[in-house]
């Protein structure tokens, strides 16, 4: 029997390790936390704080990462039964950099592979996606096979049986070039109906930076909903209604990685609840932000009452 999912995301896992000590190179950090990361494991995470039935389609290393990555799911209410080890390939691990206000570089450790890149279409509960309430995707899972073949399986299946959204989520290192990342993503625009990406992830997707020229183009590939976030211009969203644009939420920046997931999160929240979009934004834009004024991902997602507390 299928279980569905109000939430169900696709993609990258691991283990974020993180300095204790802020203002501080690696080179010169002491000591360390270890938390659950990736980024379509996080927008569940934050899905399920939000009270949201969620799991996550993702693969591990057979190891003690691997291990703790279980429990982590399930310490935060997130389904893992859709997470498999993968032979001979490490559990992914993750570190950063925390210069605030905003300069957070990412080291990532994905060597010789990834094992959320070795999800296979043979593997996909395919009943499962169609039923999902969101469907959640990542441009990273395009970046290699099987999961390439993988995420756009799912995609077809889906058959844009409500909300399914592409996390354009463009990472640098992980494609030979933004043009070969562009003809995948492309490919995939065309069967979802949101699309959420940063300025630069716009560029890559549809070749405009201009936040209001990149909507329009992602809704011309056929997007019923396009979410551009312009950092400190706060984010636009367009649909067939027309455009909304919100502020951020000023708060005292810690680390900014985990904001975008837990928008992601609060963005799937609130469009399951049905809200317009003028809302939806305002509610994503705070728990974002509640993220970037704590040190992890994982665990700084907020609450929906911390969200509207903030707001």
């Amino acid at each position: 029997m299928t279980v569905s999912f109000e939430v169900l995301t696709m993609g990258r896992v691991g283990v974020d390790i993180y300095p204790l000590q802020v203002g501080v190179g690696l080179c010169d950090v002491e000591t360390f936390g270890k938390y659950l990361g990736g980024s379509a494991t996080n927008v569940a995470v934050a899905a399920a704080r939000h009270g949201r039935r969620a799991a996550v389609i993702t693969r591990t290393g057979d190891d003690p990462f691997g291990r703790f990555v279980h429990r982590a799911l399930l310490g935060y209410g997130v389904d893992d039964r859709f997470v498999t080890p993968v032979a001979g390939l490490p559990t992914p691990v993750t570190f950063c950099e925390i210069f605030p206000p905003d300069d957070f570089p990412l080291y990532f450790y994905r060597f010789p592979k990834a094992p959320d890149l070795e999800i296979g279409p043979d593997e996909l509960d395919l009943d499962a996606i169609r039923s999902a309430g969101v469907f959640w995707v990542t441009g990273t899972g395009l970046s290699a096979e099987p999961s390439r073949s993988a995420t756009l399986a799912a995609l077809h299946a889906r058959g844009r049986r409500g909300p399914t959204v592409l996390d354009l989520d463009y990472r640098p290192m992980f494609w030979p070039s933004r043009e070969e990342a562009r003809r995948w993503v492309r490919e995939a625009l065309a069967h979802v109906t949101v699309a959420v990406g940063n300025l630069d992830e716009c560029e890559t997707a549809v070749a405009e930076r201009d936040p209001s020229a990149a909507a329009k183009a992602l809704r011309d590939l056929g997007v019923d909903l396009a979410v551009v976030k312009q950092g400190p211009r706060g984010v636009l969203a367009v649909d067939g209604t027309g455009a909304v644009e919100v502020p951020p939420v000023p708060v005292d920046v810690v680390n900014g990685l985990g904001a975008g997931d837990a928008f992601g999160g609060a963005l799937c929240h609130g469009l399951l609840a049905g809200w317009p979009p003028a809302r939806v934004m305002r509610f994503a834009n705070a728990a974002g932000a509640i993220v970037a004024s704590r040190l992890a991902c994982s665990d700084a997602m907020p609450t929906t009452a911390e969200v509207e507390e903030l707001l």
